[in-house]
């Protein structure tokens, strides 16, 4: 059938209601959002959003309400959409943005791709990955992995992917997200060794909306995660603590998850599975840790300075 582009829809959507369909590659997907309110009565009030691109650039999509616990799960990194009868918005200029793979990307910021159950009802079909052909121009997922011997020299909010191998992953613990609100964040620490260094990753992971992988995190196992932020102290000695965080658009994965990651195309990757197999896993099994209470960043060594 005729299809469309993103870049004919930034220039064109605001004189046109209906929208010929639309082929794209999701390259970042956000976490589950609620926004419901006790005195809003809506059935399924949920919201994701992806960024999704094709050979002319990349812009949001929005997943709207009971379209999320039908669709999350299935529309991970890398998967091949066809779209059609979906509506077109101004962008909502409050979001977070994940950082891409390829800078050279263009981005479509003025627009997003909304998915509703009505006005229109969207049809979603996903394109498995052998029926997609490379005349279709869809760009390849990209990441921006780091090594822990890297790490150091980069700044404050950089934006990276890691991989590692798990020696210590501390108890879920809950933080309250206002001070005096009844809602709180659920996140753990976790670090992973990938040979490039003495010091291992420092992980703080936040349950995304990947609750099984978030449980099953254990020492020996491989862990990637993605769209980390590095979080430094800027005030005090920089190197002593600097750690990872996940952002909105995080993805974890741990070995024994799906087969066929985008990511296992990277050079980086490769060489941290080849490290892994020069390993003992007896010495290794002796170093690891799991539980327990982790302070981190420490407290000074002495409690003038606290």
């Amino acid at each position: 059938s005729k299809l469309t582009s993103l870049g004919q829809l930034e220039m064109t959507w605001r004189s046109r209601c209906h929208f010929h369909p639309l082929l794209v590659r999701v390259l970042h997907k956000s976490r589950l959002r609620y926004y419901g309110k006790p005195e809003k009565k809506r059935d399924m009030p949920y919201q994701a959003y992806f960024e999704v691109a094709d050979g002319s650039g990349m812009t949001s999509m929005v997943l709207w309400n009971s379209l999320c616990p039908e669709w999350y799960n299935s529309l991970k990194v890398g998967t091949v959409l066809l779209l059609e009868q979906y509506a077109i918005k101004a962008s909502y200029p409050f979001k977070t943005q994940p950082t891409p793979g390829d800078s050279q990307m263009k981005r479509f910021a003025t627009i997003e791709i909304s998915l509703n159950v009505r006005d229109p009802p969207t049809k979603i079909s996903i394109i498995p990955e052998e029926m997609v052909k490379p005349e279709w121009g869809l760009p390849e997922v990209k990441y921006r992995f780091i090594t822990r011997s890297e790490l150091d020299g980069l700044p404050n909010n950089h934006s990276c992917d890691v991989i590692g191998l798990v020696t210590f992953v501390g108890r879920a613990e809950r933080a309250r997200k206002r001070e005096h609100g009844e809602d709180f964040w659920l996140y753990r620490w976790a670090h992973a060794i990938d040979g490039t260094s003495d010091q291992p990753f420092i992980l703080e992971l936040f349950a995304t909306s990947q609750p099984d992988v978030f449980e099953r995190i254990h020492p020996m196992t491989y862990l990637v995660c993605t769209q980390m932020r590095v979080v430094r102290d800027l005030t005090e000695n920089p190197s002593s603590t600097i750690y990872l965080t996940t952002s909105n658009e995080s993805q974890i994965f741990i070995t024994g998850g799906p087969k066929g990651q985008p990511y296992t195309k990277d050079t980086k990757v490769k060489n941290f599975i080849q490290w892994t197999k020069t390993q003992s896993e007896a010495d290794q099994l002796k170093k690891t840790v799991i539980g327990g209470y982790y302070p981190f960043p420490r407290p000074p060594n002495n409690f003038l300075k606290y």
